[in-house]
């Protein structure tokens, strides 16, 4: 089991957040698929998933979305996912 913690930030400040949970093993082949998940349950667009998103959630625990990883314009200023269990 993991569990992402995903949140949305405006100006330092929490706007929205989410909790992903999932009961199989974490995937990297499906990161994509958790990303879309979380982006859903925030009402908002998904970024587009460089390699480099991978690396540093992989490093780090944590990786951040900014807005030009959007194709769609954004009404904030950072998406954070960040690891909590796994």
């Amino acid at each position: 089991m993991f569990r992402i913690w995903g949140r949305i930030e405006k100006e330092h400040k929490i706007i929205r957040q989410t909790t992903y949970e999932n009961v199989a093993k974490f995937e990297w082949d499906d990161f994509f698929t958790y990303l879309s998940d979380i982006c859903e349950a925030l009402d908002i667009a998904t970024p587009v998933l460089l390699k480099t998103h991978i690396f540093n959630y992989a490093k780090f625990n944590r990786v951040t979305f900014l807005p030009r990883d959007f194709t769609e314009p954004v009404s904030f200023d950072k998406l954070i996912l960040e690891n909590i269990a796994r």
